[in-house]
């Protein structure tokens, strides 16, 4: 095996090891939500309706198709697995997290395999080339976009901006062959050579639509082949001295540009039409500010590649202006200083401005000038422009070492030194993205004001049951920043779950003055309003909610809901049939519908073969998994005399529960033994009632 080989497969082997621990890690409450958890397109695996949907949606303020694509194909291969597991006895309830994990680990791989490749080529520096890749596979500021599912974006584009580079090189290398040639002998260069290297440009063009379609961060990739143009390629001699070579190389790359100016425009129209909230108006973010806080953000970056410590993954965005003003004013000095010593040395050592205006470059479509969300900057935005300090660095060390005749051994002992501290560090960065609650607890420990961190610790918190301990997150979150609806929002939620329905109204209502176009907001608010007996008045809230979304299912379903206490049963219905029209997949709204078809003491109400449709449905929607579904099936099938299959179901229902710790599982129970008489279950929804709810309140919630 050759020299090159070798290396190439060492530095995968040990980036695999140092990142399987990765592997064992969950989803955290940051994202993964939306990108994957909750999504519900992405847990049905690769379909036909889910390629369509990647194509076309922006959701999460994004377009990039490629990303949830490859997360279905993640839940497709989790499915087969999950299938074999369970046939030999396996346990597999990790496995979806599982896989996408080790997904994002195996393209962390691949690139940094990739980078390897890319350098040698460039430079022919077989030690250089190792050093730059393994600085980039296990520096442990590219944790970030590792370990956290949801930036499967930073791994994938970055897979195929160095696939673009490779085919790109690839294709000028040849190109630059030919022209000296033709050069020489003084003729024309044929045909039969330009095709030589036409397929290569195609190959490059391909691979950068398709890293623009997994990260938008891409568009500065043409930028980074001038730079490679002017150094290792050198192409600048070789080009045709009548014509200016800085504008036929830019013009070479015109497609590239074309798409990346594509991709920006797509870009920012999704975030800020779909989303509405990603991108900050100049009047919440003022120009100068995000001047002053782009100008930190270089220096911290900088910072932080030489020591890397105190890594959280929300920076929140400075709130003292004299400090921002200072940290921005020392950092522009520091940024000034290089630049002029890259500009003087540069004429000699070409590497050094190329690996600095790569740095500089790339990292400006996410430095802030157009601020999106209210972080200040983001570890995982280095994943790509840390590539061209450690080329810089890399190579001046080895200018530095020839000049002045170092040691070879010294200067292979210290580069295995830095190697090793970064592999240290990087394994215990990754003990932090073990779950959501360590994730931001850590967070909060390093960084101050992070009002972020305190409301993804108070969501997992929340999630593990401990109430308490998250109003008190969600408290403090509030306390440093008040103007934001989401958190009064989690308050209203938390402190409704609590027993404390007026705390949470008044929560609501200042969720709904903050951002009165949510119909969410208003649903949340009805819902509290109709536990404390408000009819008319949730009624209000609900109808808003409707009117500012058509296409917004739960209003509809509360109305319904509102109906049934009121005792107008005929009404509900009327209304669970409009949030199906809307919603006709929703496993909740088609389980409820089926449980007051079935249940409804009102015979007149009653249609069991209805409700068996809908609950069966549901059933086959969730595979089965739901407790609340399979209770509506038991129903269903009572109600229409089958009590074979109604046990059956409910057993399995109670099983699921119990196993879940739910609550409240009498009903159930009850349910079970009126099915062993055949007897159907019945029972009143009226606000009079006082039987409890067997399971959780559904709904957005």
């Amino acid at each position: 095996m050759s020299r090159p080989r070798l290396i190439g497969l060492l530095l995968a082997l040990i980036t695999l090891l140092a990142y399987l621990p990765a592997a064992r890690d969950g989803f955290v409450s940051y994202d993964d939500q939306d990108y994957v958890t909750e999504n519900s397109f992405v847990q049905k695996g690769l379909t036909w309706t889910g390629i369509k949907w990647a194509i076309t949606t922006g959701h999460a303020s994004n377009w990039h198709p490629l990303t949830w694509l490859s997360f279905m194909t993640d839940f497709t291969l989790s499915q087969k697995i999950d299938f074999w597991l369970s046939f030999f006895g396996y346990e597999t309830s990790n496995l979806n997290a599982s896989v996408c994990h080790s997904t994002n680990v195996l393209f962390h791989t691949a690139n940094v395999v990739l980078l390897f490749l890319l350098m040698l080529r460039l430079t022919g520096g077989l030690w250089p080339s190792a050093f730059v890749a393994a600085l980039f596979a296990w520096h442990p500021l590219h944790v970030e976009s590792v370990a956290w599912i949801s930036e499967r974006k930073d791994v994938l584009s970055m897979f195929f901006a160095l696939l673009t580079l490779l085919a790109y090189t690839r294709y000028a290398l040849k190109k630059s062959r030919v022209e000296r040639r033709a050069s020489r002998a003084d003729t024309f260069v044929p045909a039969l050579d330009s095709r030589l290297w036409t397929f290569d440009y195609t190959l490059a063009l391909f691979f950068f639509a398709l890293g623009l379609m997994s990260k938008p961060m891409l568009v500065t990739l043409p930028f980074v082949m001038l730079l490679l143009d002017y150094w290792p390629l050198q192409r600048l001699s070789t080009l045709n001295p009548q014509l200016s070579t800085c504008q036929r190389l830019a013009w070479e790359k015109w497609p590239f540009f074309l798409l990346a100016t594509v991709s920006c425009v797509v870009t920012f129209l999704v975030q800020s039409q779909r989303s509405g909230d990603a991108v900050a108006s100049l009047e919440l973010v003022p120009l100068y500010y995000r001047f002053c806080n782009a100008s930190v953000s270089y220096g911290l970056y900088l910072l932080k590649m030489v020591w890397p410590v105190g890594l959280a993954v929300f920076y929140p965005l400075p709130d003292h202006l004299t400090w921002l003003l200072m940290a921005a004013t020392a950092s522009a000095v520091v940024l000034v200083i290089i630049s002029i010593f890259v500009w003087r040395a540069g004429r000699v050592h070409a590497y050094l401005p190329v690996g600095w205006l790569w740095f500089l470059g790339t990292l400006v479509p996410v430095i802030g000038l157009v601020q999106v969300g209210s972080a200040a900057l983001a570890d995982r935005y280095t994943y790509i422009p840390s590539i061209g300090v450690f080329i810089a660095v890399t190579f001046g060390i080895c200018g530095l070492a020839d000049r002045f005749q170092f040691p070879k051994k010294a200067i292979a002992t210290a580069a295995v030194l830095i190697l090793a501290t970064c592999l240290i560090l990087t394994e215990n960065q990754l003990r932090y993205w073990r779950d959501s609650e360590t994730l931001f607890t850590h967070a909060l420990a390093v960084t101050k004001n992070n009002h972020v961190a305190h409301v993804d610790l108070g969501v997992a918190l929340e999630e593990k049951g401990e109430l308490n301990e998250a109003l008190a997150e969600y408290r403090a979150a509030e306390q440093l920043a008040p103007e934001l609806f989401h958190i009064h929002y989690n308050l209203g939620n938390l402190l409704d779950n609590l027993g404390h329905p007026n705390e949470a109204l008044i929560e609501y209502r200042w969720a709904v003055l903050l951002k009165p176009s949510l119909p969410t907001l208003h649903n949340g608010a009805g819902m509290v309003l109709a536990e404390l007996g408000r009819f008319d008045e949730a009624l209000s809230q609900f109808n808003e909610a409707a009117r500012l979304d058509p296409t917004y299912p739960w209003a509809h379903l509360e109305i319904g809901k509102l109906r049934l206490k009121q005792g107008r049963d005929a009404g509900a219905i009327d209304e669970f049939r409009e949030a199906l029209r809307i919603d006709p997949n929703n496993f909740q709204i088609l389980a409820y519908t089926a449980h007051v078809l079935a249940a409804d003491e009102n015979p007149q109400i009653r249609d069991g073969r209805t409700a068996l449709v809908l609950a069966v449905k549901a059933k086959v929607l969730t595979d089965g998994a739901q407790p609340y579904v399979l209770d509506a099936l038991g129903m269903a099938c009572a109600e229409t005399g089958d009590f074979t299959n109604a046990l059956e179901v409910t057993q399995r229902a109670l099983d699921l529960a119990t196993t879940a710790q739910m609550k409240k599982l009498e009903p159930l129970q009850q349910r079970l033994e009126l099915y062993k008489n055949h007897q159907p279950w019945r029972e009143s929804f009226q606000a009079t009632n006082p039987a409890l709810e067997t399971f959780p309140q559904i709904g957005p919630r």
